[in-house]
C-alpha cells in the first residue's frame, strides 16, 4: 500500500511552512509544528520546547521506553491475537513498531491528524504502510466514529501541545470507541492529566461500570483505563499462558512486568 499518509503530510507541512502559517489538521484545527530533537541517545518529538510527547532510544528504536506504552499492551490479556488493531494517535510510534514487529497476524490501522507528525515516521523508524500497517491522516474522533465492530483490540494516545484534545474526551468519542470494538474487543486509554476520573466515569457511561479498569503507572503521573465489551479475563494461570503463547520471546520479555500487574489487578477485581 502507498505511503500516501507520510506524502500527504509532508505535503501539508512544507506548504504550510512557506506561507509563513501553522500547520492545520484535517478539520482546519491550526496545530504547533512537531519538532524531532536528538539528546543524549535519545529522539524525542516535542509540539513545545521541553514538552516531550514521545521519546525513543536512538540505539534501541524498537524498545517500548515508557512505561505506560507496555502498560497499554496488558490490553492483549482480553485479547491475545487481536486480527485487526486501532489506534488513535502517531506520535513517535512506539507501539505500532512493536505490534508490527511482533503480532505478525495483526492488521494495524493508524490515525493521525498532525501531518507534521506523520512527516517525521521515518525519523523513528516507523515502517512504511504495507499490507498490515495504514497510517492515515484525519481527525482521531472522525476516523473512530466511521468504523462500527472493526476492532479487536484499541488504543487511545492522542495528545496535542495541552493535552488530550477536546475531540477525544467527549461522551460521544467514548461511545463511538466502544461502537468501534469486534465482539469481546478491548479499548486501551493513556489518560496523562490531572484528574482521570472524568474520563472514566465517561468510559463507565459507554462500556458499563463494571467493564472498566483504570490502573495507575507507579513511576509516572499517567493512568491507563482499559475498557471492553464482553467479558473481563480472570488473570489467572490460563489467560497468562495465552497471551505468553501469542507472543514471541522479545515480546514477552518486554511485557512480563506489565502483564502480571494488571493480571493482579483482574484478579484482585474478581475476588473483591
Amino acid at each position: 500500500m502507498a505511503d500516501s499518509g507520510n506524502w500527504f503530510g509532508k505535503l501539508a507541512e512544507g506548504l504550510a511552512r512557506l506561507r509563513g502559517g501553522k500547520v492545520v489538521d484535517p478539520t482546519g484545527l491550526s496545530l504547533p509544528p512537531a519538532r524531532l530533537r536528538r539528546h543524549n541517545g535519545y529522539v524525542s518529538l516535542q509540539f513545545r520546547r521541553g514538552q516531550t510527547q514521545s521519546r525513543m532510544d536512538g540505539d534501541r528504536p524498537e524498545v517500548l521506553l515508557v512505561d505506560y506504552t507496555r502498560t497499554m499492551l496488558a490490553a492483549l490479556l482480553w485479547q491475545p491475537r487481536p486480527a485487526r488493531i486501532g489506534i488513535v494517535g502517531l506520535g513517535g510510534g512506539s507501539q505500532v513498531k512493536f505490534l508490527h514487529r511482533h503480532l505478525a497476524g495483526a492488521s494495524i490501522e493508524v490515525v493521525e491528524n498532525h501531518p507534521g507528525v506523520i512527516a517525521l515516521r521515518r525519523d523513528f523508524g516507523i515502517p512504511d504502510d504495507d499490507d498490515r500497517l495504514e497510517v492515515c491522516l484525519d481527525d482521531g474522533a472522525r476516523f473512530i466514529a466511521a468504523r462500527p465492530g472493526r476492532y479487536d483490540l484499541l488504543l487511545v494516545d492522542g495528545y496535542d501541545d495541552r493535552g488530550i484534545p477536546e475531540a477525544l474526551a467527549t461522551p460521544a468519542f467514548h461511545r463511538d470507541c466502544r461502537l468501534a470494538l469486534a465482539p469481546g474487543g478491548v479499548l486501551a486509554s493513556n489518560l496523562h492529566c490531572d484528574d482521570p476520573g472524568p474520563y472514566a466515569t465517561r468510559l463507565a457511561e459507554a462500556f458499563g461500570q463494571e467493564q472498566v479498569l483504570l490502573v495507575s503507572e507507579r513511576k509516572m503521573s499517567n493512568h491507563v483505563a482499559f475498557a471492553w465489551t464482553g467479558g473481563a479475563p480472570d488473570g489467572g494461570d490460563a489467560c497468562m499462558e495465552a497471551v505468553q503463547a501469542a507472543l514471541p520471546d522479545a515480546a514477552r520479555r518486554e511485557l512480563a512486568s506489565v502483564l502480571e500487574r494488571v493480571a493482579s489487578e483482574l484478579r484482585r477485581r474478581r475476588q473483591a
